[in-house]
C-alpha cells in the first residue's frame, strides 16, 4: 500500500519537482520493498509454459508470411503463415492448438507449431470424424496417379479422380491448391491409410433435390436441362442436380449413329419426361417434342409409286430406305433382283447409296413400308422361251458351285443349273473337278420351270459321247493290251490303251501258271462288257487262255469219238484181247481223255 502510494505521489508531482535519480535507481519506485518478491509475482500472472506439449493460443495478427499466436506467455509466438494453407477462413481471434517447440530461443522469441500440433492428434481426429460421419476440411496438396493428395488434419488422405465430383473431370489440374469439404470413406488401421470422398457429399445432397424434383415430375412433362455427358447410347441432361437419360432411339425420329449428330456438350436443350421410377431412373425424349414423320407423309403416295431415299442400315436379310427423317422403307433382298439365286443385301447396296425403289406395301397405321429394286427393271423371265428355247446354246459364267452341280448365269436375273451329271461324260466325285468359280462355260439349254424361274442347263451334251467311240474300239469278245494299274480289295483297275481305264475282278487275274497278276504286269486282256450306267468295263486275263484249253480239249474228245466209232465198223470178231483194249479206251472216253 505503501508502495502504491508512493507511486502515485510521484505521478502527481509537477514535472519540474519530479526526482528523476529516484526514479532511475528504482528507490523512488519501489521503495523498501524486495525488488525480487514484485518479480516473482509477475511472473504468477504469466502461462506455464511446458515444451513439446500442445496448448491452445489465440491468433492476434495475420500477415502473408507470418501468424501470431498468443498462448499467454510473456512473448508471442510466430508460425509461418503456409502452415495454415488448408484453412483459408482463418482470422483474428481464432483459437489454434499449437505445438510448444521451445519456450525461448536465443533471441527470447517464442517458438510454436501448428503443424506439429495436428500431427500429434491428427490420427484420432480422422478416426473421430470417420466414427461420427462428419464433414472435415481438406487442402488438395497435388495430383498424382489415379487421384489427389489432399492434407486432412496434417495427414495426407488419397482422393481417387472418381470421388472429386459427380460429373466427369476434364482438367484435374484445377483443383490443387483449393480447400474442400469431405467426407473420410476408407481407413486402414494397420497402414496409416485414408480415403476421403468429395462425390460423396455431393450425392447425399443430390439424392435430397433427386427426391423433391421426382415428387414434382409427371409424365409429359417439359423441362429444360444442360446437356451433361454424351456416350454411345445416349445422353444424360442435368435438370437441376437430378439427371435423366435420353436413349439415342428418342433423340430423333430418324437413325442417327452419334447423338453428337444432335445435340452438343453443356448444351441447353428442353426435353419431354417419358418415364420414371422409385429409383430415381428418369427417361426422357427429345423427338416427342414434333410431330412424327409420318404423320406429314404425302397423303397421296400409294403402292406402286417411285421414291428415292438413302441407304440408312444394311442386314443379310435387307436394307432399310430413309425416305425423309422418320420414315423408313425395307426392300428385303428378295426384291433386289430378279435372279433366283440366294443372296445377302451387302452384295446389291451400302449404307450412304441414293437409290429409287417402288412402294410394295404401305402401312401407315403400323408405320411400315415395303420397297423393291427388281420392279423398276423388265423380268427377265417373261420371254425367256424366245431368248432361250430348249436346245440352243450360250455362254454362262459360273457363279456358285455345290455338290450337286454348278449355276451358271447366262445374263443379269437369268441362272440356271448344271447338275453334276449333265457336267461331264466322265464319272465325277465333285463339280470343281471340271469348273471354277468364275470361269465361262458353254452350255445347252435342257428345260424349263417358268413358275420359280427355274433353268435346267447341260454341258456334256456339247462334247462328243466317248462311249461312243469306246464301244467300237473295245466290243464285248474283242482281246487287248492291258497294264495292272492297281490293285483293290475286289480286283484291279487296268489301263488299256490312250489311257483307258477298265476293271478285273481277282477272279479273272490269275495267270496261266496259276499266280495271280501284280500291279505294273502287261498282260492280253478279253473285254467281257462294257456298262453305261457304270461307266465301267470289265475284262478278264483268265478267259484269254482258259477258252483255248476249253476248245482244245473238245476238239480232242471228238476225234477219239470218231475214232472208236471206226474201230467198231471195222472189227469184225472180237477176241478177249481186244475186249480189253476196248475196255481200257473206254475208260478214257469217260474221264474226257
Amino acid at each position: 500500500m505503501e508502495e502504491n502510494k508512493n507511486l502515485a505521489l510521484n505521478a502527481s508531482v509537477a514535472p519540474d519537482q519530479f526526482d528523476w535519480d529516484a526514479f532511475e535507481s528504482e528507490a523512488g519506485v519501489y521503495g523498501d520493498t524486495d525488488r525480487s518478491d514484485i518479480a516473482a509475482a509477475y511472473d504468477q500472472t504469466l502461462s506455464k509454459v511446458v515444451e513439446n506439449d500442445v496448448v491452445e493460443g489465440t491468433v492476434v495478427a495475420i500477415s502473408k508470411r507470418e501468424v501470431i499466436v498468443n498462448i499467454g506467455y510473456k512473448s508471442e509466438g510466430v508460425i509461418m503463415a503456409p502452415e495454415f494453407r488448408y484453412n483459408p477462413d482463418l482470422k483474428v481471434g481464432d483459437k489454434v492448438e499449437v505445438y510448444v517447440e521451445s519456450a525461448e530461443d536465443r533471441k527470447g522469441q517464442l517458438i510454436l507449431s501448428h503443424k506439429k500440433a495436428r500431427q500429434l492428434r491428427s490420427w484420432d481426429m480422422v478416426n473421430a470424424a470417420y466414427d461420427n460421419n462428419e464433414i472435415v476440411k481438406g487442402y488438395v496438396k497435388t495430383r498424382t496417379k489415379g487421384g489427389m493428395i489432399v492434407d486432412v488434419f496434417g495427414i495426407e488422405a488419397f482422393l481417387p479422380g472418381s470421388q472429386i465430383d459427380i460429373k466427369p473431370i476434364r482438367d484435374y489440374d484445377v483443383y490443387v491448391d483449393q480447400t474442400m469439404d469431405f467426407k473420410i470413406v476408407k481407413i486402414n488401421q494397420e497402414f496409416r491409410n485414408v480415403v476421403v470422398s468429395h462425390k460423396a457429399l455431393l450425392e447425399a445432397e443430390l439424392e435430397k433435390q433427386k427426391s423433391e424434383l421426382i415428387g414434382k415430375l409427371e409424365k409429359g412433362q417439359v423441362l429444360e436441362g444442360t446437356v451433361k455427358n454424351i456416350t454411345n447410347y445416349g445422353v444424360f441432361v442435368d435438370l437441376g442436380g437430378v439427371d435423366g437419360l435420353i436413349h439415342i432411339t428418342d433423340l430423333s425420329w430418324g437413325r442417327i449413329n452419334n447423338p453428337e449428330e444432335i445435340v452438343k456438350l453443356d448444351e441447353k436443350i428442353k426435353v419431354v419426361v417419358l418415364d420414371f421410377n422409385e429409383q430415381k431412373r428418369i427417361a426422357l425424349g427429345l423427338k416427342q417434342l414434333t410431330a412424327h414423320p409420318w404423320e406429314s407423309l404425302d397423303p397421296d403416295l400409294k403402292v406402286g409409286d417411285k421414291v428415292k431415299g438413302k441407304v440408312v442400315l444394311i442386314a443379310d436379310y435387307g436394307a432399310f430406305i430413309e425416305i425423309k427423317p422418320g420414315v423408313e422403307g425395307l426392300i428385303h433382298v428378295s426384291e433386289m433382283s430378279w435372279s433366283p439365286r440366294l443372296r445377302i443385301a451387302q452384295d446389291f447396296l451400302k449404307v450412304g447409296d441414293e437409290v429409287e425403289a417402288q412402294i410394295l406395301s404401305l402401312d401407315r397405321d403400323a408405320r411400315k413400308m415395303s420397297l423393291g429394286l427388281k420392279q423398276l427393271v423388265p423380268n427377265p423371265w417373261e420371254n425367256i422361251r424366245e431368248k432361250y428355247p430348249v436346245g440352243s446354246q450360250h455362254s454362262a459364267v459360273v457363279r456358285n458351285i455345290t455338290n450337286f452341280g454348278v449355276f451358271a448365269e447366262l445374263e443379269d436375273g437369268i441362272e440356271g443349273l448344271i447338275h453334276i451329271s449333265d457336267l461331264s461324260w466322265d464319272k465325277i466325285k465333285h463339280p470343281s473337278e471340271k469348273v471354277q468359280a468364275g470361269e465361262t462355260i458353254d452350255v445347252v439349254i435342257l428345260d424349263f420351270d417358268e413358275a420359280n424361274h427355274k433353268l435346267s442347263l447341260g454341258h456334256k451334251q456339247l462334247l462328243p459321247n466317248p462311249w461312243d467311240q469306246l464301244e467300237a474300239k473295245y466290243p464285248a469278245g474283242s482281246v487287248v493290251e492291258g497294264t495292272v494299274a492297281s490293285l483293290t480289295d475286289k480286283g484291279a483297275n487296268i489301263t488299256l490303251e490312250e489311257g483307258v481305264e477298265a476293271f478285273c475282278f481277282s477272279r479273272d487275274l490269275v495267270k496261266e501258271d496259276g499266280k495271280q497278276a501284280v500291279a505294273g504286269e502287261t498282260l492280253p486282256f478279253k473285254v467281257i462288257e462294257l456298262r453305261r450306267s457304270t461307266r465301267r468295263i470289265l475284262v478278264s486275263h483268265t478267259r484269254t487262255y482258259a477258252e483255248a484249253k476249253e476248245a482244245k480239249a473238245a476238239a480232242e474228245i471228238d476225234t477219239t469219238k470218231k475214232a472208236v466209232k471206226k474201230i467198231n465198223s471195222t472189227i469184225e470178231k472180237t477176241t478177249l484181247g481186244d475186249i480189253s483194249e476196248l475196255a481200257a479206251l473206254k475208260n478214257k472216253l469217260e474221264k474226257g481223255e
